[in-house]
């Protein structure tokens, strides 16, 4: 069902995020000062590709340093890739079908606006995986 899930979800709004997000990185490249968020960038374009069987957790190791770059993020990237999950969304939760996908959608504003100090971790981890980074360990509840 995930695989299904994330095909559609490609087609319909994850190549148009993804692209956002992408072209959230090449700003932040091109700025030369922030760099960090050209580097988090990608690695959500990657989760807004994919996002069924994945999610967000928070860094135990995240210190005032995300803070502060999570508010400059907010300020140049956050709020405009925000409201593009958040119009997706919206407009996909209007059919039946597309239910799931808003929810998808919904559940990647929080990284989309505050993406430092958070980590993209597999719903089903393996237990070879070792300790998460919430501290459990892989495998185990």
């Amino acid at each position: 069902m995930r695989l299904l899930l994330n095909i559609i979800w490609f087609v319909l709004c994850g190549l148009w995020m993804a692209l956002g997000y992408a072209f959230a990185a090449l700003i932040a490249f091109c700025l030369i000062v922030t760099i960090p968020f050209g580097v988090a960038a990608p690695r959500i374009a990657v989760f807004a590709l994919w996002p069924f069987g994945k999610t967000v957790v928070r860094r135990a190791d995240a210190g005032i340093a995300s803070g502060l770059g999570n508010i400059i993020w907010l300020l140049l990237f956050g709020w405009w890739l925000s409201l593009g999950h958040l119009i997706t969304g919206i407009l996909l939760a209007v059919t039946i079908i597309g239910i799931p996908l808003a929810i998808a959608n919904f559940k990647l504003i929080p990284v989309s606006l505050l993406p430092l100090g958070r980590e993209i971790i597999s719903n089903r981890p393996s237990p070879c995986d070792g300790p998460r980074p919430d501290g459990h360990r892989a495998g185990l509840t």
